[in-house]
């Protein structure tokens, strides 16, 4: 029977408390909320805090709301909630997408989504999302609060800006008319991403006013393709345009192989996912601006390229 290593264990009851905490114990404490990715690591003993902050009585954190022109989206929201929300599936159908090819029931119903950020793992679903949307995280600190756009977030692989005595308590989204998507490639239902990419489009006169992909587990820097993005804003959303998109997006990604597969087949897939999540957004787009309403495709998840 694996079983952690010693622990102190705090509950905290305010995020100023929490931030209390962090300082007390210092770069050795860990916060827990959903605990799918950190308790396998300590009963594995890769991971041995010398202190747990549980932040789940934090409610203040698990809201989904809009302020100003903002979609607000509490660091303690549950995948669940997330993929729940009509509010978040109005304006950003790409979160949903995502959160359907994400784990299973059991994981969505308790992980976090600012677990799921904070943990920075290359193949994480929700940093290519959030990326493509140009979210901004809010973190809190001794000091107060500071954002930082989610591009700017991750500093490596399981590596983030947090600092030990800081929590991230927000992510914010910029509501404005788009269209977006999200496809992956996985070997099973669940499973981590060989391959994904989220895509968000705008279009004005039938030109890219605005674009975002965003990549995961393909080696990109932040978790997204801006020499993609630079070819494609001003331009057309042709079909043929979106295809080089994605060749793009294959010749400066960065892929390691591994049990998922080798380097050319994970740029494959991100030349073949990144041309899919654009057309699906682009089918969206019209589909929401012109008179008969019809919707892009709902499905999210693609069989292997």
């Amino acid at each position: 029977m694996q079983v952690p290593a010693q622990f102190q264990y705090e509950k905290a009851t305010s995020v100023e408390h929490a931030i209390a905490l962090l300082g007390r114990y210092g770069p050795e404490s860990r916060v827990v909320a959903g605990g799918h990715s950190l308790i396998p690591m300590m009963k594995l003993r890769l991971a041995q805090p010398e202190a747990l902050i549980d932040i789940n009585d934090l409610t203040e954190l698990a809201r989904i709301s809009v302020e100003e022109h903002d979609l607000c989206i509490g660091a303690l929201v549950r995948h669940a909630d997330l993929l729940a929300s009509a509010v978040v599936g109005e304006h950003f159908p790409i979160f949903h997408d995502a959160e359907r090819v994400i784990a299973d029931p059991v994981v969505r119903n308790r992980g976090t989504v600012g677990g799921s950020l904070c943990q920075a793992d290359p193949s994480e679903d929700l940093a290519a999302a959030f990326a493509a949307v140009r979210a901004d995280a809010v973190i809190h600190g001794p000091g107060g609060r500071r954002v930082v756009p989610v591009r700017e977030f991750f500093a490596g692989p399981y590596q983030t800006v947090v600092q030990p005595d800081e929590l991230l308590v927000q992510l914010r989204v910029p509501i404005r008319s788009s269209a977006s998507a999200y496809r992956k490639v996985e070997r099973r239902a669940g499973d981590w991403a060989v391959a994904s990419v989220g895509a968000v489009l705008r279009m004005r006169d039938e030109l890219v006013d605005e674009v975002g992909i965003g990549l995961t587990a393909l080696g990109a820097p932040g978790f997204h393709a801006p020499e993609a993005e630079e070819f494609l804003l001003g331009g057309p959303a042709t079909d043929d345009r979106l295809a080089e998109a994605g060749r793009i997006v294959a010749e400066h990604c960065n892929p390691i192989a591994d049990q998922r597969g080798p380097v050319d087949y994970k740029r494959h897939l991100a030349a073949t996912l990144t041309t899919r999540a654009l057309r699906t957004a682009k089918t969206r787009w019209h589909g929401r601006h012109n008179a008969s309403g019809a919707s892009g495709a709902s499905g999210a998840s693609d069989e292997e390229a």
